[in-house]
């Protein structure tokens, strides 16, 4: 497996609003996605950022270890699914996605909680 960067951090956290308005209003960046309290931030270079407040439909899992998650962009992601089996890395859940974007969430020997990507629109 090769990372060749990293694709997306997702944030958790009880108070979206404010997360949400720093990242739009501060920070310059402009929402691509919003339902509820999910917003998706695109950024130039195919990257995102995605800020889930309490109601949001995040995957069982994903925040267990805290409260942010960065997903380690790949070129392969069912080699280096198999990469990280091999390697006796706990996997949670499967394998999500569709349409050139997918992901499968996997706990790093510390219990920290990292997402592999394949991102077929990411330059």
């Amino acid at each position: 497996m090769r990372v060749r960067g990293i694709s997306w951090v997702g944030v958790k956290t009880d108070s979206y609003q404010s997360m949400r308005n720093f990242f739009a209003d501060v920070a310059g960046m402009t929402p691509d996605h919003e339902d509820g309290d999910f917003t998706v931030f695109g950024l130039p270079g195919g990257d995102k950022l995605e800020i889930f407040g309490p109601g949001a439909a995040d995957p069982p899992g994903q925040f267990a270890a805290g409260k942010v998650v960065a997903g380690l962009l790949v070129d392969d992601i069912d080699e280096a699914i198999a990469e990280l089996r091999a390697a006796g890395i706990a996997l949670i859940g499967e394998k999500q996605g569709g349409d050139g974007y997918w992901w499968q969430h996997f706990r790093a020997p510390d219990g920290t909680v990292f997402e592999l990507a394949e991102d077929a629109g990411h330059p």
